[in-house]
């Protein structure tokens, strides 16, 4: 028996709960997908799977079985892959996931460079906000904003960055002729309209850190959005105060279409790691198309002058 081909049609199955499926998907019958599920089933001295005329169903020990397979054969497939690409040159599809900020702003025109310098390797770039798992949605790296909290998957920091509290001239000249005092002190936040980044379970805080002083304050939001772009937008047309992260803002604040407020402190609105962190599946071997990408773009974003120059290239 082809106990390999048979973890694979096990594989598939328990994802289609199907045997006619399986069998269209490996091109035989599904009489002999049949045969080899069930000679499998009996080397293993286990049931895996629960057949009636109607429906497949895995039984406990499959459901076990099929989660440990699928990092399994990843693993196999991916070790295949980088044994390959060794005496060739890199190529293929490397699927990027990033948010929408870091993505827009700094990865875009990095992904040209990379293609003048990898023309075989295609990058697959989604941008979102939503927090996605690298296995289940086949993505190669994830460009996060927060450390990633699963145990499957490794880490690279690419940078820390800063958040800055920035409105417009024009909000600020609007809160002048209304005799409105300005922002000179944390606690004065309360009196301004603040445009918050939505996050789903927490509180509407900002966190404000000066040497020993150390304060949470809430914030009553006048807008509340889950994207930085229309946070940025909103703040560029004079409608509040925003906290965003230093290079997206950077050629705004250098133009002078937003003022940064309140420069001696530091802020988040979650923790003072956030930055970007480069995050990859915790397996034995790297692709080689995924560990040229990495290098690629650490070796221009891990610095802040890196970073801000490409932004400043990018703007001329």
């Amino acid at each position: 028996m082809d106990r390999l081909r048979a973890m694979e049609l096990f594989l598939s199955i328990s994802r289609t709960h199907s045997f006619t499926e399986t069998a269209r998907l490996f091109g035989v019958s599904a009489t002999s997908v049949s045969r080899m599920i069930t000679n499998f089933e009996s080397s293993l001295g286990v049931t895996l799977l629960q057949r009636s005329t109607r429906q497949v169903v895995l039984t406990e020990a499959g459901k076990e079985y099929a989660q440990q397979l699928d990092g399994l054969l990843w693993m196999l497939e991916e070790a295949q892959n980088s044994i390959t690409a060794i005496s060739s040159s890199p190529r293929g599809v490397l699927k990027v996931h990033s948010r929408t900020m870091f993505g827009i702003g700094v990865l875009t025109p990095l992904i040209a460079r990379f293609r003048s310098e990898y023309p075989d390797i295609t990058v697959e770039l989604t941008l979102g906000e939503a927090k996605i798992d690298l296995r289940e949605q086949q993505i190669d790296i994830d460009f996060r904003v927060s450390p990633p909290a699963e145990a499957s998957v490794k880490r690279r920091i690419l940078f820390i960055s800063q958040q800055h509290l920035v409105a417009s001239p024009a909000y600020l000249e609007s809160r002048h002729l209304d005799h409105k005092a300005p922002l000179e002190r944390p606690e004065q936040i309360t009196d301004h309209q603040c445009l918050v980044y939505r996050l789903p379970g927490h509180r509407h805080t900002w966190h404000f850190k000066k040497g020993d002083y150390n304060e949470e304050i809430e914030i009553s939001p006048r807008y509340l959005i889950n994207n930085g772009i229309a946070l940025r937008e909103l703040a560029v047309r004079g409608e509040g105060v925003a906290l965003l992260e230093d290079y997206t803002v950077y050629n705004d604040i250098e133009s002078g279409r937003l003022v940064r407020l309140l420069p001696d402190y530091q802020v988040t609105n979650t923790d003072f790691d956030k930055g970007i962190y480069a995050t990859i599946l915790d397996t034995p071997v790297i692709p080689k198309k995924t560990r040229l990408f990495l290098d690629f773009v650490a070796s221009k974003v891990s610095t802040k002058d890196g970073r801000f120059s490409l932004i400043r290239r990018e703007k001329q």
